[in-house]
């Protein structure tokens, strides 16, 4: 067992702060979804970089959402939400989704899944879900889905929006 250096046997660590918390979790580099639905025939939806596959079998992925947005509990209600990962262009769209109070889909061109839940056109890739789990886990709640429809092989050809350390991000090739 390995003691931390800065503290002895037996002590309690210090609390820790949510916003250095929040700082360091920031060096995990991550990409950018737009978890989407539909309400009364309109779409909603929220920018999430907490997105993950889960399993294959059955085909499951996860996001994770405060439990204070009010965008959420609209899709929720509905039982499905799609995932649109957005594409190394697409930072706009990222921070349009972000705001609250302003009209989310103005100008955004998308289309609908079989589901009837949106796809933004131009992402790096979607997939369309039932909402298969919901676990509550601090102020977020964790949201598992189970993949029903999902972006054909033609669809995947830009390269990821990566977030990392507070600013938007593109990959390069690694020299060597």
């Amino acid at each position: 067992m390995t003691i931390a250096p800065d503290r002895a046997p037996g002590v309690a660590p210090a609390a820790i702060d949510p916003r250095v918390f929040r700082d360091t979790l920031g060096h995990y580099a991550s990409g950018i979804t737009i978890i989407g639905g539909i309400e009364d025939g309109a779409p909603v939806g929220f920018t999430c970089q907490s997105f993950y596959s889960v399993s294959t079998e059955p085909p499951l992925v996860s996001f994770s959402v405060m439990t204070t947005s009010t965008t959420y509990p609209r899709i929720r209600s509905t039982g499905r939400f799609s995932v649109n990962v957005l594409s190394h262009h697409q930072h706009t769209v990222s921070n349009q989704f972000a705001r609250s109070g302003t009209d989310k889909w103005a100008g955004i061109d998308w289309s609908p899944a079989a589901s009837g839940n949106p796809v933004i056109a131009d992402t790096l890739m979607w997939l369309d879900c039932d909402i298969w789990a919901e676990h509550e886990a601090g102020d977020h709640l964790i949201v598992i889905g189970r993949v029903n429809e999902m972006s054909p092989a033609s669809w995947h050809k830009h390269d990821p929006l990566l977030y990392f350390k507070g600013k938007y991000r593109h990959l390069r090739e690694v020299e060597g």
